[in-house]
């Protein structure tokens, strides 16, 4: 099969085709046909030497996808030949076929493509654990996401809406504000010429706050807290050493909390899927979420695609397809 690796550390032209063994199903896993794969953020990090995959995991990149399962290895009796499904993957998206913990297939929502379903997996998994099983956002609440025009941040704003929460998030330009308001978010921050801590601090503060800047935004992030507010970290895009301001967050009684998914043992990461399944799905499938895709490159131009993603000027997922399926 043909999948992608990033030998050397470096820019986009560090990644290679190359061709590598087909994947075999063990005990408890499934082959899948890839149809499409999504870039994250995680991907580009990796590509630059920052950010390998687990133990054991495979060096291709890609952690989310969409298929049609190829084989199923023993035990596995819940899934059949032919199935379409989407995945949470650890690594190995970027290519042709990938082998999968059972546990870490989804089914597709009703009514969505393969393409649209491959830019799912990773980011409800990511919004559900992190801002609802640890953050514990409810109803009524105010939740902030920063870049809210990603993919994580799109995701974030129509999941808190639909289940009830006051959104505010950050973007960079006009049209990426136009583009979260438009998705439901209460506030959309223009972080270039309006202060988001100015903002929240006087709304009350934020109950739950999603972030992937890191050190950047740790002192504003914990000042734009209301009380008993959590702070959730999932990305260092901003720097990874940062100065915490213990009073300040003992006189908000408030939880600093970094999390990552993907390292996360399978079983977790099963009971996190089986979660969005049941929770974030119905959602999907009556049109209050929508699966935003920005962009759509073949398998072999994914240099392209990393470009784009890059350069920052897109919104949603940028999707990796395999044409001949």
């Amino acid at each position: 099969m043909f999948a992608v690796i990033a030998p050397e550390p470096g820019g986009p032209e560090a990644l290679v085709l190359t061709d590598l063994p087909d994947p075999v199903a063990g005990p408890g896993e499934v082959v899948l046909d890839i149809v499409a794969a999504s870039l994250n953020r995680a991907d580009l990090l990796q590509r630059q030497g920052f950010y390998p995959p687990p133990p054991g995991a495979s060096d291709v990149l890609g952690m989310e996808c969409a298929g049609r399962v190829r084989s199923v290895g023993e035990g596995v009796t819940d899934w059949s030949v032919g199935d379409e499904a989407c995945a949470l993957l650890s690594a190995g998206g970027y290519a042709e076929q990938v082998a999968v913990p059972v546990g870490q297939l989804m089914r597709v929502p009703t009514g969505l493509t393969l393409t649209q379903a491959a830019a799912l997996p990773e980011v409800a998994a990511t919004v559900w654990s992190n801002v609802f099983m640890i953050a514990n956002l409810q109803q009524d609440e105010t939740f902030l996401v920063h870049g809210g025009a990603g993919g994580i941040g799109t995701f974030a704003i129509q999941l808190a809406k639909a289940l009830g929460a006051r959104v505010l998030t950050t973007a960079g330009t006009a049209e990426k504000q136009e583009l979260c308001l438009s998705l439901g978010a209460d506030r959309a921050i223009n972080y270039h010429d309006e202060d988001y801590v100015q903002i929240l601090t006087e709304a009350g503060g934020a109950d739950v706050i999603l972030d992937n800047m890191g050190a950047k935004y740790l002192d504003g992030n914990v000042r734009a807290l209301a009380t008993e507010g959590r702070l959730v970290i999932i990305g260092m895009q901003g720097g990874v050493k940062g100065e915490l301001d213990i009073s300040a967050l003992l006189r908000k009684r408030g939880a600093v909390i970094a999390t990552s998914l993907r390292a996360r043992p399978s079983e977790e990461k099963s009971a996190i899927c089986r979660g969005v399944e049941e929770y974030v799905w119905p959602l999907v499938e009556d049109g209050s979420i929508r699966a935003m895709v920005d962009a759509t490159f073949p398998l072999a131009e994914v240099a392209e695609a990393h470009r784009l993603m890059d350069s920052g000027s897109h919104t949603g997922k940028i999707v990796l397809l395999n044409a001949e399926r």
